[in-house]
């Protein structure tokens, strides 16, 4: 009997909700066939190909992350119908512009659905770290910020952020060398100092996919290469939401506990990172390879900067585990890809 009532429940839970769900469709039908109309009079872009390579990576990784695409469609028709807001007016906007909010509204369906997304699978798509990942992001933000000529900055801002990267740098270089129990504290400090490196690659990342020229304006090859690193960011950017909800959990909000709010954010820095010691081995094989490579590129200028960066965290991991197995070694709290 009491099954009865609950499947009855269920059912007409579900059929209360059948006419809001076909009324919403409907209106987002109407208003999409809108939005196309203005825009084919308009000069403004609805799509372009740069945009639909970053929207095929991110449903590509959204796919391989839930595992199931029918979630991922069903999350993609919500966020789309949520991200019609795009088009209400502003608070500060005196002259409404139609055409505007077309341009703008592709980044903020992508910004919705990312975030969505990161909240519906945030165990997923939050990175494991270990004291390997950390080194590594460390050697590179120094190269970074030598590269980017940070260090012939005088102001005191820049000296005071130079020193304290620098410390945490040596802290996160001294970790991996040596086998200094990972408490707690030591956890929670490298997970904010990783999640803070990998959202500043990140930033540094979009800026210079998107000051790319148009793909439809460039050669086949251009146009290929532009696009991969569209359909890269693409599959990032569930990451990048991530990293910034952890960082952004930080600062308090007007409507919840801050206290809860931020014992559960620390909660989740500890939880992430590993409390297995790196081979030390391992840790100088990544600073003598990390630190050749990015000497050989500062100095001859052979890729730039961000692209070097992602190739090397993507090929070490690869040549870390190959040496290994020549070796005929394990690997035990290894290195691994970023994002992983």
């Amino acid at each position: 009997m009491a099954t009865k009532n609950k499947k009855a429940k269920r059912k007409s839970a579900g059929i209360s909700l059948t006419p809001f769900l076909i009324i919403a469709g409907i209106i987002g039908l109407a208003l999409t066939v809108y939005i196309g109309y203005r825009a084919s009079i308009s000069d403004r872009k609805l799509l372009s190909i740069s945009l639909i390579a970053l929207f095929a990576g991110l449903l590509f990784e959204s796919i391989r992350v839930s595992g199931s695409w029918k979630t991922v469609i069903a999350i993609f028709v919500g966020t789309y119908l949520f991200s019609l807001f795009a088009f209400l007016p502003g608070k500060h906007e005196h002259a409404y512009n139609f055409e505007n909010h077309i341009e703008m509204w592709p980044y903020f369906f992508i910004f919705i659905f990312a975030l969505f997304f990161g909240i519906v699978y945030k165990d997923k798509v939050t990175a494991k770290l270990t004291e390997g990942i950390t080194l590594l992001l460390s050697i590179s933000l120094i190269y970074w910020a030598v590269d980017y000529g940070f260090m012939n900055y005088q102001n005191w801002f820049s000296i005071s952020l130079i020193t304290i990267g620098l410390l945490l740098s040596i802290f996160s270089i001294i970790n991996a060398l040596t086998h200094i129990h990972l408490s707690r504290i030591n956890r929670l400090i490298l997970s904010i100092w990783s999640t803070v490196v990998m959202f500043a690659f990140a930033v540094d990342n979009i800026i210079h996919v998107f000051s790319n020229p148009d793909i439809e304006s460039s050669y086949i090859s251009d146009g290929l290469y532009i696009s991969l690193q569209y359909f890269l960011l693409g599959v990032s950017v569930v990451y990048i939401m991530q990293n910034y909800m952890l960082l952004a959990a930080f600062l308090p909000s007007k409507n919840s506990n801050y206290r809860r709010d931020l014992k559960e954010n620390k909660k989740d820095h500890i939880d992430r990172y590993s409390d297995e010691q790196v081979n030390i081995g391992q840790s100088l094989f990544c600073i003598v390879f990390t630190g050749t490579v990015y000497l050989l590129n500062h100095k001859f200028q052979l890729l730039p900067r961000h692209t070097m960066i992602w190739l090397v965290f993507l090929t070490f991991p690869l040549i870390l585990h190959l040496t290994t197995l020549i070796n005929g070694k394990k690997t035990t709290a290894n290195i691994v890809q970023i994002g992983d």
